[in-house]
């Protein structure tokens, strides 16, 4: 007799990173791949982060800190939303975490018990969903498409208002690179609140937008969770630092699933994070050269059959429909990592039932290797 294997460990693979699995397979086997398929910045960290994590490693002992975080970068994260929000959090409200990855588990554990259900909009970030289902929750996905702006609207919650304890958001969103109109966002925040609906704003993206800068929840409500991260805008993907800001009334239920979870985040990384909030130049620099990408696989992929995209008003996606060419995106990305070398990810990972034509696109990279990608592409005889 086998033993058993939990139910709550059979969640689906993050197909991206199956994707980058078998683009290094073929890369360490002599294949020039180009890599498409997972979002990360192809950027180092800032170089005073860099410059403050060496120091650290000479200055710190590095022990465990304490479980909601370093208070000198709590107060720096403050410090930020005051400047970039024009908000006020108390610094005692901001817990720094192991990445977002780590903040979401804790916001589903804190916010929700088992079999509560949780909307969010699809398709989205495949974590979201997967989690949820391996903390025994229920995710409400709501088919979001070109006349929703690929976002969560109050018609869509209207159907789910009385059926939901919780609602994910992100704007700027993975995978599309929508974002909600701050009016639309604090209509939704408003909704909720009074619904007693539990938001939790995913906003990672932000300082990645190419029209207008994104609305934070923070500045909406109070009940609100709000997870962000060094990785993106901040280009710190492998340090595995985030924060999250919590409602006064969580603050402590949080701190004791942190302490117990994950005793502290990483102290290396907390003390060359602070540095981060230095660093606007060079950061801003690499979102100059996400709108040169953009620009260009925007002008270039109609000319490789691929017309039609969501709108990428932030972020470093495009999310494109590829029904024209496909039906079976799966099928497609792999072809085209076995025969040009461009790893993508198949749009089921965003939305399992609607993404079986669509893909997702990183422009994250260097701009001479997004160019190559787009001659290969306009060259590709399918």
């Amino acid at each position: 007799m086998s033993v058993k294997l939990s139910r709550r460990a059979l969640v689906p693979p993050f197909i991206a990173m199956d994707v980058l699995r078998e683009a290094n397979e073929r890369a360490a086997g002599g294949s020039n791949v180009i890599h498409l398929e997972v979002g990360q910045p192809s950027t180092p960290a800032p170089r005073a982060v860099v410059a403050a994590a060496e120091a650290a490693l000479h200055r710190e002992v590095l022990g465990y800190t304490d479980a909601l975080g370093v208070p000198v970068l709590r107060e720096a994260i403050a410090r930020h939303y005051q400047r970039t929000y024009h908000v006020a959090i108390d610094p005692a409200r901001i817990i720094v975490t192991t990445g977002s990855s780590a903040g979401f588990i804790l916001a589903f554990l804190a916010a929700f018990d088992a079999g509560e259900r949780v909307a969010l909009a699809a398709p989205s970030y495949p974590a979201y969903r997967n989690i949820l289902t391996a903390l025994d929750l229920v995710p409400v996905e709501l088919a979001a498409g070109p006349a929703e702006h690929y976002q969560p609207t109050l018609g869509l919650l209207r159907g789910e208002r009385d059926r939901i304890d919780g609602l994910i958001i992100a704007s700027p969103a993975n995978p599309t690179g929508s974002m909600i109109d701050g009016a639309i966002l604090a209509a939704i925040a408003k909704q909720c609140d009074a619904a007693g609906i539990r938001v939790i704003s995913d906003e990672i993206y932000h300082g990645i937008t190419y029209e207008k800068p994104a609305a934070s929840a923070a500045a909406l409500s109070t009940d609100a969770i709000i997870i962000n991260s060094f990785s993106k805008y901040y280009s710190m993907t492998g340090w595995r630092i985030g924060w999250m800001i919590v409602p006064p009334d969580m603050l402590r239920a949080v701190e004791c699933l942190a302490q117990n979870l994950f005793i502290s985040p990483p102290a290396l990384a907390q003390h060359a994070a602070l540095a981060a909030f230095d660093a606007t130049e060079e950061l801003e620099a690499n979102c100059r050269r996400y709108a040169e990408n953009r620009a260009l696989l925007l002008a270039e992929l109609p000319k490789a059959g691929f017309e039609r995209f969501a709108p990428a008003d932030g972020a470093f996606y495009l999310y494109a429909d590829i029904a024209a060419l496909t039906n079976d995106g799966r099928d497609f990305c792999s072809r085209m990592l076995r025969e040009i070398g461009i790893a993508c990810t198949p749009g089921v990972d965003f939305d399992p039932k609607r993404g079986h034509a669509t893909m997702r696109l990183c422009f994250a990279g260097a701009t001479a290797d997004i160019a190559e990608a787009a001659r290969r592409l306009r060259n590709w005889k399918r």
